[in-house]
């Protein structure tokens, strides 16, 4: 008797004992689970930038298959035909390689690179320059176009925008096309892995649809240059005036500003195994490269 007594009196303290301990590990529990990470603010930190000679830089575009970085150079107006413009080559580390790859340009701005070719927007036309030679050979002239900008690559196709008349346009297979039209003095065009087509003009960053119309993706970061996607829903955007954001599905955060030194930010490249975004200064003729960290 005696026996089942302590027994019994020993499994009533133990229950009493658990009952005072599990409110305390519980809301313990509780705490842990609530713990949550800040979000990381996405920062650039300057790298390195070149000496100012490269006149009138407006674009920047990487090479991944030979690490050069190309350079449309206005040299005058962004709408004179005068023969001045050119493209340089730097290496990764912002030395210049060679300033004047190709001559002869009016006022090269937007690059992109296919099947062995650089394309570069010229006012009123696409040109075709061969990569091993830096020999231009072939422009495709596009029908009252005034003030052609970006372009941008994907599977044979090359992308470039219309700025003053909001339009988007395609090469593909030697013949220019339009896709899209009615867009706010369109820019900036990207295209990400999977052949969706990204785009800049003044209702903000946007998506294109297969039917030419688009979906709006956001509505703050207006007037936009360069574009780069970085993936997961995240992009760079620059405007000419001096600004650089990060955009994402939360908004945008101000990565740089730097229209106090009237430091223009046109149309940035980017080195992805670095993340390195290349900021073409304009006026400043230097192009100046920031570690993104995000």
């Amino acid at each position: 008797m005696k026996t089942l007594i302590k027994s019994s009196l020993f499994g009533l303290s133990a229950a009493f004992l658990f009952a005072q301990c599990s409110p305390q590990k519980t809301e313990e529990a509780s705490t842990e689970e609530m713990v949550v990470e800040d979000a990381k603010t996405p920062t650039l930190t300057k790298v390195w930038e070149t000496p100012a000679t490269l006149t009138t830089c407006e674009s920047v575009l990487y090479d991944a298959n030979t690490g050069n970085l190309y350079v449309s150079n206005i040299e005058g107006t962004p709408t004179d035909k005068d023969g001045k413009g050119s493209i340089s080559i730097l290496d990764k580390n912002g030395t210049i390689v060679n300033q004047e790859w190709v001559t002869g340009l009016n006022a090269p701005k937007g690059m992109a690179i296919s099947d062995g070719k650089l394309y570069v927007t010229d006012i009123d036309e696409l040109v075709e320059i061969d990569l091993e030679s830096g020999e231009i050979t072939n422009k495709y002239p596009v029908e009252g176009a005034e003030f052609l900008n970006d372009a941008a690559a994907y599977n044979g196709k090359i992308y470039f925008t219309g700025m003053n008349k909001g339009l988007l346009h395609v090469l593909d297979e030697g013949v220019v096309s339009t896709v899209s039209e009615g867009n706010a003095s369109l820019n900036g065009v990207a295209v990400s892995s999977d052949g969706k087509i990204y785009g800049l003009d003044g209702s903000g960053l946007k998506m294109f649809n297969a039917d030419g119309s688009s979906t709006m993706l956001n509505t703050t970061v207006t007037g936009g240059d360069g574009l780069i996607i970085l993936g997961d829903g995240n992009y760079v955007a620059s405007k000419w005036v001096g600004e650089i954001y990060f955009v994402s599905g939360d908004g945008q955060t101000l990565l740089l500003d730097t229209k106090a030194e009237e430091s223009n930010t046109a149309d940035v490249g980017f080195i992805p195994e670095e993340n390195l975004v290349l900021v073409p200064t304009f006026m400043k003729n230097k192009v100046v490269a920031y570690k993104l960290d995000y």
